[in-house]
């Protein structure tokens, strides 16, 4: 596989992304291609002893930050690393692109450079979360602010399909609704249109999912509007951080408590690593024409190196023709719904 990689997208680029990129090509076999300022890329590796070998380096002048207004990844920033790597991906020079850049322009740039598929009216942001159970995918988790019902029975076929194709395995994923409650009269017009919707839909629909239950792992795909997902995403990232945070300064309070710490810090060590997203890579965009990962902002290489290789199993796995196939089995009144928001963006 090859897999396009944004060198100056995140805080920790390029070094990190480099030596993510070298992990990722030493352990998978794949090809990398690094966009981004040659000279940089090549002086940041040289000057920590990081092997270029198996990857390619695209120059690219510009870099879009954080701060930046998404829409200008198409004008002002038309030229940087991000848009040069999605131009490449749509082009076929790569079978994947992964990038821990800013989201928004990413969802501007893929959805312009790259292409949805025909009758997806917007991509989704998916993100893979950790939960007591392993990890399970929130759609939509921050790209569409505002949605219909028929886009989160569509979130919910694509989201499935990605689930069961790359992070399950093959066994069939179950999929819930985020909802103030678990009865099905619960939640406003948007969330009753999609809980009837989802359960006429043919996938595994288990329900209504609270808030609260969704770190217990009760189901493998959460549905929620980009406010509602995004809102969960943080609030349990915070937790996680808050959780660790507090446990460190337990542990290091006193001589007696630095002294259970070293008793119990393999399980620590466990614990810290099943709240970690790293392992997971980082957050499909799903609906569009070619395979795009944004991993965290703040990705080390670890996590670089495992976004690198859940983009080529997104490529490999032919979740793009799938989520194609079925999105043309829409039924009629949906398919018109979607026709309907996909000529209003």
């Amino acid at each position: 596989m090859r897999v396009i990689v944004d060198a100056f997208g995140g805080d920790n680029a390029p070094l990190e992304i480099i030596k993510g990129a070298a992990l990722a090509v030493k352990e998978y076999g794949h090809t990398v291609i690094l966009v981004g300022r040659e000279e940089e890329i090549r002086k940041a590796a040289a000057d920590n002893a990081v092997s270029l070998e198996g990857m390619e380096i695209v120059d690219a002048r510009d870099v879009i930050s954080m701060n930046d207004e998404p829409k200008s990844i198409l004008k002002e920033h038309k030229d940087c690393s991000m848009a040069e790597g999605l131009r490449r991906l749509a082009a076929g020079e790569g079978d994947a692109f992964v990038s821990a850049g800013s989201t928004g322009a990413l969802i501007m740039g893929a959805t312009f450079l790259v292409k949805r598929i025909k009758g997806v009216p917007r991509a989704a942001l998916a993100a893979i979360a950790p939960t007591d159970k392993g990890p399970f995918l929130l759609i939509d988790s921050g790209a569409n602010v505002e949605c219909r019902p028929e886009m989160l029975l569509q979130f919910a076929h694509m989201g499935s399909l990605y689930m069961t194709a790359v992070m399950n395995q093959g066994r069939p994923a179950t999929v819930g609704l985020l909802n103030v409650g678990t009865e099905d009269h619960k939640g406003g017009e948007l969330q009753h249109e999609a809980f009837a919707l989802l359960k006429e839909s043919g996938l595994n629909f288990v329900g209504n999912v609270e808030a609260r239950d969704v770190p217990m792992g009760v189901v493998d795909v959460l549905v929620a509007d980009g406010f509602s997902g995004n809102v969960l995403l943080k609030t349990m990232e915070g937790t996680a951080d808050m959780l660790m945070h507090n446990l460190k300064q337990v542990f290091f309070s006193s001589l007696k408590t630095k002294i259970g710490a070293l008793l119990v810090k393999g399980g620590i060590g466990k614990l810290k690593e099943k709240v970690s997203t790293a392992p997971y890579g980082g957050a499909p965009l799903l609906g569009l024409t070619k395979p795009v990962i944004k991993t965290h902002g703040n990705a080390k290489a670890e996590a670089v190196k495992h976004a690198i290789r859940v983009a080529a199993q997104f490529a490999d796995e032919g979740v793009i023709d799938k989520i194609t196939a079925a999105v043309g089995r829409q039924k009629p009144a949906e398919a018109a719904a979607a026709e309907k928001d996909t000529e209003a963006n």
